[in-house]
């Protein structure tokens, strides 16, 4: 939760271990499983959602981010929902171009 600085990162790509480490590195991912009042959430679609996420980001390096504002989580085996996806996408910048465009000046 960005706006209380409970956040945390990771380089892709994440394995099932790491995007777990990653949820409970959080106060609002270690609720997942529950607390108090709150029932536990599907911790298992979260964790497929951060490696499937980590992947599209290798696969499409354009991507430069990703933000899921909020993310739905529903009861476990129910999965979760991105109610709101913003993906900010830049030029891919082709090195090998650019070298041989500064050898030729």
């Amino acid at each position: 939760v960005e706006g209380l600085r409970d956040v945390a990162f990771a380089l892709a790509p994440l394995t099932a271990r790491e995007a777990q480490e990653l949820i409970e590195r959080t106060w609002a991912g270690r609720k997942l499983r529950g607390f108090r009042s709150i029932p536990p959430a599907d911790v298992e679609a979260v964790r497929e959602a951060l490696m499937r996420l980590a992947h599209l980001a290798l696969a499409l390096p354009e991507i430069a981010e990703i933000e899921i504002n909020p993310l739905r989580v529903l009861p476990p085996g129910q999965g979760a929902v991105a109610v709101d996806v913003r993906v900010k996408v830049e030029a891919i910048v082709d090195s090998k171009k650019l070298s041989s465009r500064g050898s030729e000046n």
